[in-house]
């Protein structure tokens, strides 16, 4: 979670300042080295790995901050968060893979970094493999479970999350619907919010708000959200151009960063100036694929276990260096609460014009609703105004599908179930685009970066 500030500092050494603004803060960055003495590691693809940890380190944060945020208890020593951060060959892309915390994961045999106990390989929970054997374990888990070569290990906590964040002057986040969860404080209603670092760590920590089951998927969906904005609070704030700035926001990231030996000044430096033009559409974030939710292991506990197949391509595309989404234009569609992928559509033609619900069903379908593609002549041919017919069980998806015929009314129909009804008017004109505050969908559920922040 703390990782997503890091990599936005890479975004930051694009502004190509002096050499002696970025130099002065390599000694703020601790080393350490995950690749000591490892062994049959993956072959190297194109572009780079990243490997980006957030612990939850707090030895920094002051006890009002502790009581404000409900940072209280011991931290577990573990990785909170761990993605994998692709940047492409050519430097134009950023593709974000994260890992969830849970997942089912077998260790390669090593030693306790705590006890020195010698291990064999055993099955544990991925953010568990930082308690044992620290960074060398973490990344060797990684590698061993992705077969992706990792070329920069980067470890941020939370102190330098919250740094960062206010540091830029905070950060804008927008959802459809409120947030509330007692065990972070999280307390934000429906709307656009200019989260400080505090905030932005209840957002990104929160947990309690998906429902069973869904938690983390969830939360790591916020904390690429979040880190979209980031990247565009970042681009867009005049950062890059102010050379004092960026070394002050530099340094709030680099203060509480532990970082491989091989990643220094001028390698960000490097990268930065290679990723001049990066933008949020230039970044692209998904999960791994998860095959079974509630995977219970004894000694464990409940786990998530990815999907094979689907897991085991979208890493060969990293290691192939392509694209996870296939990147289209911005249209600007509306945002609504229930993705059109989620609602079922029969559509009628409620007029005399021939070929009218043919023409609606397949607009629809194309802006992502699910229609039977059968649609059928009404009784009443003389329908002015188009109708959405609902289940009141179902009104959020209603209003979701009327967003996206304008001027179209609802009407209840109690007992219709979740097939909701169009009997297309002669109003009809258009269907417009429409997208869920939750836009993740495709193969691997991406999204990009220009998807997620606040128009």
């Amino acid at each position: 979670m703390r990782a997503v500030t890091t990599l936005s500092v890479l975004v930051l050494a694009a502004a190509g300042i002096g050499h002696s603004v970025v130099t002065s803060l390599d000694a703020d960055i601790a080393r350490v080295d995950p690749f000591k003495d490892m062994k049959n590691r993956p072959e190297a693809g194109h572009g780079m790995n990243v490997l980006l940890v957030g612990t939850d380190g707090r030895d920094d944060i002051t006890e009002a901050e502790r009581r404000k945020y409900r940072l209280g208890g011991a931290p577990c020593h573990c990785t909170d968060t761990i993605m994998i951060v692709h940047i492409s060959e050519n430097r134009e892309r950023a593709s974000v893979v994260s890992l969830p915390r849970d997942s089912y994961a077998e260790t390669p045999a090593h030693t306790d970094q705590t006890t020195g106990k010698k291990h064999g390989a055993h099955p544990i929970k991925i953010n568990a493999a930082y308690a044992e054997g620290g960074p060398q374990l973490t990344v060797r888990t990684v590698e061993s479970m992705t077969r992706v070569k990792i070329d920069h290990y980067l470890e941020v906590d939370f102190t330098s999350f919250m740094k960062t964040v206010d540091e830029l002057d905070g950060v804008e986040i927008c959802t459809v619907k409120p947030l509330k969860d007692s065990y972070t404080g999280l307390d934000l209603p429906a709307g656009s919010h200019r989260l400080t670092g505090g905030q932005a760590l209840q957002y990104v920590r929160s947990r309690h708000i998906d429902g069973d089951g869904a938690s983390d998927i969830g939360r790591m969906q916020r904390q690429q959200r979040f880190l979209a904005a980031l990247i565009s609070r970042a681009t867009s704030s005049g950062v890059l151009l102010n050379p004092m700035k960026f070394r002050d926001v530099t340094r709030a990231v680099l203060g509480s960063v532990r970082a491989d030996k091989g990643f220094g000044t001028d390698e960000l430096l490097d990268l930065g100036r290679a990723m001049r033009d990066f933008s949020p559409s230039s970044s692209e974030f998904t999960t791994v694929p998860i095959g079974q939710m509630g995977y219970v292991v004894k000694g464990v506990g409940s786990t998530l276990k990815w999907d094979p197949a689907k897991s085991a391509k979208l890493f060969q595309a990293l290691r192939d260096d392509k694209p996870l989404a296939v990147h289209k234009p911005r249209s600007n569609p509306l945002r609504v609460d229930v993705a059109p992928q989620q609602i079922r559509v029969q559509v009628e033609n409620g007029t005399a014009t021939s070929g009218l619900g043919k023409r609606v069903d397949s607009a629809l379908a194309a802006t992502g609703f699910r229609t039977t593609r059968q649609p059928v002549n009404a009784k009443d041919r003389t329908l002015k105004r188009t109708v959405v017919w609902y289940d009141p069980r179902w009104d959020r998806s209603a209003k979701s599908l009327a967003a996206a015929l304008p001027g179209s009314e609802l009407r209840a129909d109690k007992g219709r179930g979740p097939l909701l009804k169009v009997t297309a008017g002669a109003d009809f004109k258009e269907v417009r685009k429409v997208r869920a505050d939750d836009p993740y969908q495709g193969e691997f559920g991406v999204t990009t970066g220009d998807q997620v922040i606040c128009p």
